[in-house]
């Protein structure tokens, strides 16, 4: 497993573009480096190679990196941002991919899409997520460009307003999931499409422990996810890596945010 990182050198909290966002409230820079360094050492504990793209100066969100574009056999769909604030990260992002082999391609204007943020796959099904940050228009787009079958969930919570949020797969037939983050159908849909669920109660997802990933049988997340240590045994992780992300949740961000795995679907030349 390979996983894309970049390092906090320019993060802070310099505009709201969510509701955890808050220019009032600072981002301690020592402290946030310090829980970004354990993650990045939880991975290579894990056995995880971890690859750096160089961060850049007034882009503090770059730290990000699941937002850069999904992923699928060494193809990539780059992001498109809502808001002006982040859409001078797309050449940096379109550079860094390419530089890796990937073949990257784009949404078509005016199409609002925010990359692995808001589209996961489970096995070889992508779930993707709509209502805040990507528009639903792009999930055809999505469909097209990688070849795969796009499962469209509607957002209903401003709170976790990407699909990383609120939504976690950890193997080909589990994911764990916030249903009151979704629209009524959206979270039937997930239920019926992927075989074991492990539903999470809303005030645990807004600690952000579904802003998770998964290493083998490891799961890797916020310090709330110590309270899923039981429904995870039961589905056959036998470890919780819980992690302080107190100065990335300032911004909206946790684990799954910080990581942009980058063999999805196979591993790229």
């Amino acid at each position: 497993m390979a996983i894309l990182m970049c390092r906090p050198e320019h993060f802070g909290i310099e505009y709201e573009i969510n509701p955890w966002m808050h220019v009032e409230v600072a981002v301690d820079r020592q402290r946030a480096l310090q829980q970004w360094r354990a993650l990045e050492r939880t991975y290579a504990e894990l056995g995880v190679t971890v690859d750096f793209v160089e961060p850049v100066s007034g882009q503090p969100d770059m730290v990000f990196t699941a937002n850069a574009a999904v992923l699928w056999n060494g193809r990539a769909v780059l992001s498109h941002f809502r808001h002006p604030e982040r859409q001078g990260e797309e050449p940096h992002w379109r550079a860094a991919l390419e530089r890796r082999g990937f073949e990257v391609q784009v949404t078509p204007p005016g199409i609002a899409f925010e990359g692995a943020g808001d589209a996961l796959f489970v096995g070889e099904r992508l779930f993707a997520g709509y209502g805040f940050r990507t528009d639903r228009e792009a999930h055809r787009h999505l469909a097209r460009a990688l070849g795969v079958e796009v499962v469209s969930l509607e957002l209903v919570d401003p709170r976790f307003y990407h699909l990383d949020t609120c939504f976690c797969p950890l193997d080909e037939r589990t994911v764990m999931f916030a249903p009151e983050a979704f629209a009524p159908r959206s979270a039937r849909l997930i239920r019926r499409l992927v075989p074991h669920v492990i539903e999470v109660p809303v005030d645990v997802a807004a600690g952000f422990a579904c802003n998770a990933i998964a290493v083998g049988h490891r799961v890797v997340s916020s310090l709330a996810a110590e309270r899923l240590e039981g429904p995870l045994h039961d589905a056959g992780f036998d470890t919780v890596v819980a992690l302080p992300m107190s100065e990335f949740m300032k911004s909206g961000g946790g684990v799954r945010c910080l990581s942009l795995p980058l063999d999805t679907g196979r591993a790229v030349a």
